[in-house]
């Protein structure tokens, strides 16, 4: 296939994507669920989950092998410019007020998901091997199972917290505020598993990880401060932030890919590196960048999409996806509901505080899709992942419809003193759904 024909492809591919998103994000609106939730679902109905299945395979002629690198690249844009945004949106004011509920449930409904993850690695090592996966006790896959149940989706948290009204409410603001915690800490983990498992870093893993300490300090610590001052001088305000932004999440990601880490760390760095107007993102680059992302995602869900087939799993898989299913549900909502309680809220809010914690949507998808692509898991795995992501994501909705019935949540007391209540900030700005 030569370059016109390829890219005569790539650009009917990228129009079919976009409608089959936008139709099945905009159905599952109606439904109660995330737009994500539709998105993920039209990314696996392309692949061979469905549309493979079909007499001729469509698929396989809709995404030639020629066409998929393509699409690749594009999806990776959408997912740095995502990670980006993710890290600039966390509220380091907010995590630093948040008291005690915030800081109990994001450390339980961390650890405790983490330890189960690594006991049923060691527990049940011959449910792993039986779907095809090898490696078992290396570091780098140890160190992804206990991140991998313990994931939070926090942009997708955020969009279910507004739509459901509950934006500077107490159960809201606890569980968007220990998200953004837990993110944080996942993060970085992963970055430990996965450092010196890129094909473009020559270094040994403990080389590799001490160039990333280095590259964070001098993030952190020296790029933060100089494009503080410079984007604090008085012209500075004529000049759009936006191509600093997206050169800066553009340039930690091309320089966490030379270290053998996944470009999405070095974004998720950038997003944290970059200033913000009086504690808060700018609004310009929040509004700019997520309607680019927001482009783009449904193409990293269709490469999802193509990795994905649940008719292959078998048996095996299915009592291997029980497994995950159980550890990662009440691995997040028992602690969840417990930290809750132990930071003061009530048994009403600390339900809704469990189910919130407890959604996975695209932040689990990324994880995936980065170990899948150091092979450090394998198809049969990262299907049985992606259900899991799909599950709990899907099971948030009717899960605060069912608390809210049985008890509607107290409205705030003025004056009230407790500590969850002062961490309670509103959510003023009303973002792209994810």
């Amino acid at each position: 296939m030569n370059t016109e024909a390829v890219t005569t492809v790539v650009i009917g591919d990228v129009a079919l994507i976009v409608v089959a998103s936008w139709l099945l994000g905009t159905l599952a609106r109606r439904c109660g669920q995330p737009t994500v939730i539709g998105q993920i679902v039209a990314g696996i109905a392309l692949g061979p989950t469905l549309l493979g299945q079909l007499p001729g395979n469509p698929t396989a002629h809709l995404f030639p092998p020629e066409v998929k690198p393509f699409l690749t690249v594009l999806a990776q844009v959408a997912v740095v410019i995502f990670m980006f945004l993710a890290g600039y949106e966390i509220d380091f004011g907010l995590l630093r007020r948040g008291g005690r509920a915030v800081a109990s449930v994001a450390f339980l409904a961390l650890l405790v998901p983490m330890g189960l993850g690594v006991g049923a690695l060691k527990l049940f090592d011959g449910a792993f091997s039986a779907v095809g996966q090898g490696h078992t006790d290396g570091r780098s896959f140890v160190l992804f199972m206990a991140v991998a149940p313990a994931v939070t989706a926090l942009p997708v948290l955020a969009a279910i917290v507004r739509e459901r009204g509950m934006a500077g409410s107490s159960a809201g603001t606890v569980a968007m505020t220990a998200a953004g915690f837990m993110d944080v800490a996942a993060w970085f983990v992963l970055a430990a598993a996965f450092a010196g498992t890129g094909h473009a870093s020559g270094h040994a893993w403990p080389v590799t990880l001490l160039l990333i300490v280095l590259f964070v300090a001098a993030m952190l610590l020296v790029v933060r401060p100089v494009l503080e001052r410079w984007l604090g001088r008085p012209g500075a305000l004529l000049m759009s932030p936006i191509p600093v932004a997206l050169g800066l999440a553009l340039g930690s990601a091309w320089v966490t890919a030379s270290l053998g880490l996944h470009p999405v760390f070095g974004a998720f760095l950038a997003g944290l590196t970059m200033p913000r107007i009086n504690g808060r993102p700018d609004a310009e680059v929040l509004q700019t960048l997520e309607q680019t992302a927001g482009v783009l995602l449904p193409l990293f869900f269709v490469t999802t999409g193509l990795s994905f087939d649940v008719g292959a799993l078998g048996v095996d898989g299915a009592i291997l996806l029980a497994l995950i299913l159980a550890i990662a549900i009440v691995g997040k909502m028992l602690p969840g509901y417990v930290g809750a309680r132990v930071g003061g809220l009530d048994p009403h809010q600390s339900a809704l505080v469990a189910a919130l914690v407890n959604t996975r949507g695209l932040t689990e998808l990324i994880v995936l899709n980065v170990a899948l692509d150091a092979g450090i898991i394998g198809a049969q795995l990262f299907t049985v992942f992606v259900i899991m992501a799909l599950v709990t994501t899907f099971m948030t909705g009717p899960l605060l419809h069912l608390i809210g019935r049985r008890g509607p949540a107290p409205a705030p007391e003025a004056g009230r003193t407790d500590e969850a209540s002062r961490a309670a900030l509103p959510q003023e700005r009303a973002g792209q759904d994810r």
